[in-house]
């Protein structure tokens, strides 16, 4: 069968690999000039199912009302005129309940750790090197009241089968020895010995030329895709800025995009661009860089090394397509991670990036068909798409197939008549 997969970010290129390797004929459309060059390009790096609480919680409210006033805060509420994003945080408040939270933060832990099975195989079969540390991510807290909140709030993800816990200062610092300078700085930390980084970019495009040349996976880039032509239920072919492209199946990984384009066969996608931003460094002369990557939790800054390079990201801000960035947007995570990690690297050498995430109200990504029978969705993955994309690769092949895949799927299904 002809596959097209719209979309080469790491949930796009993922994709390809698993239909590929199902014996499908695929072709991987893009409007960019490679591989993982949107969302995926500058990301935190971090496989972090340790990580996947849902964004939308009891105390998110009052964060977003906050941020109107303070340009430090981790979640940025920027009001305008746009529609999509009064519905979607009107979707998204819905689900700032504690019980709502539970259930989306089930649903994502279980999707991450399935995914990182994927990842573990994928890599396994395909022997791709992308500055891959493993042995466990570091959640570190600054006070006593947010580091006991954390490993309260921890055993949502224990429970559902995740080796996670609680470690104090002194012991988080002889499992990365960058920290035992600044112990007195942080208060404890959960480790999650299963998580792990690694450059997403880097993965992709690695992926991409591994589906090229092993499996004849055609990538065609500097390719827009305007609209599609239908008939009959079906989706016929993608009508693109260099001609028409017909195929028997069409998968729409196109993260941010994807409502656009979704819109013109009827599907409305509750998906809106979530901003946020990364610095890179180069380690010059460093002499203590940590030795996981992790998080900052009290300021929602995390960090990564991928190889002669430290990157560390922060923020979410509710900007629409906005990708502008200045220095002084980075102050805030520059100075907090200068404070736990002041050796990591040249600090007067950075490479400023921001880009958009892909986000639903729950937190979770949108798998199945649509109004189509042969157009399925792969897209909506947030903030841990690099996470979660192995696993949703499979999980979209495994639909296309007619397998049942390997999870449940309830409340990521997209339905004939609504989404979410």
């Amino acid at each position: 069968m002809k596959i097209a997969v719209l979309g080469a970010g790491v949930i796009g290129v993922t994709t390809a690999y698993e239909l590929a390797k199902d014996g499908h004929e695929v072709v991987v459309i893009d409007r960019l000039s490679d591989a993982a060059s949107e969302t995926s390009f500058a990301n935190a790096g971090l496989v972090a199912p340790g990580h996947a609480y849902t964004w939308a919680s009891p105390k998110a409210p009052r964060i977003l009302l906050r941020s109107l006033m303070d340009e430090s805060a981790a979640l940025r509420f920027k009001p305008s005129l746009d529609p999509q994003l009064w519905w979607w945080t009107w979707l998204f408040l819905k689900n700032c309940t504690a019980e709502a939270a539970r259930t989306n933060t089930k649903r994502k832990v279980h999707l991450c750790m399935y995914s990182q099975k994927q990842l573990d195989r994928l890599i396994a079969d395909t022997g791709i090197k992308h500055h891959r540390v493993e042995g466990g991510l570091m959640y570190l807290y600054r006070s006593q009241e947010s580091f006991e909140r954390g490993a309260k709030n921890c055993t949502i993800l224990s429970e559902e089968g995740l080796d996670i816990r609680p470690v104090s200062a002194a012991e988080a610092a002889a499992l990365d020895p960058a920290l035992d300078p600044v112990k007195h700085k942080f208060k404890g930390a959960l480790y999650c010995p299963t998580d792990e980084s690694g450059d997403a970019r880097l993965f992709t495009r690695e992926l991409a030329k591994h589906c090229a040349e092993k499996y004849g996976v055609q990538f065609r880039y500097n390719t827009e895709i305007i609209g599609f032509e239908t008939s009959g239920g079906k989706v016929t072919s993608v009508r693109l800025s260099d001609g028409i492209l017909s195929a028997d199946t069409f998968v729409m990984c196109l993260g941010v995009f994807s409502p656009q384009l979704s819109k013109q066969l009827g599907t409305r996608l509750p998906v809106y661009p979530i901003k946020g931003y990364s610095v890179t460094l180069p380690i010059e002369g460093a002499n203590n860089v940590p030795r996981f990557g992790g998080v900052d939790e009290d300021n929602l800054t995390a960090y990564a090394r991928f190889g002669d390079r430290f990157r560390v990201t922060a923020t979410a801000e509710f900007a629409g397509f906005d990708k502008s960035h200045r220095p002084s947007d980075y102050a805030h995570m520059l100075k907090s991670i200068k404070e736990l990690f002041p050796d990591a690297a040249n600090y007067d050498k950075p490479d400023y990036w921001a880009g958009l995430r892909p986000m639903t109200p729950e937190g979770t990504p949108i798998f199945g068909r649509g109004k189509f029978d042969n157009l399925y969705f792969n897209t909506g993955h947030g903030h841990i798409g690099w996470t979660m994309s192995c696993g949703s690769g499979r999980i979209t092949a495994d639909l296309i197939a007619g397998r049942k895949p390997a999870i449940d799927l309830t409340g990521m299904d997209i339905s004939l008549n609504s989404v979410r």
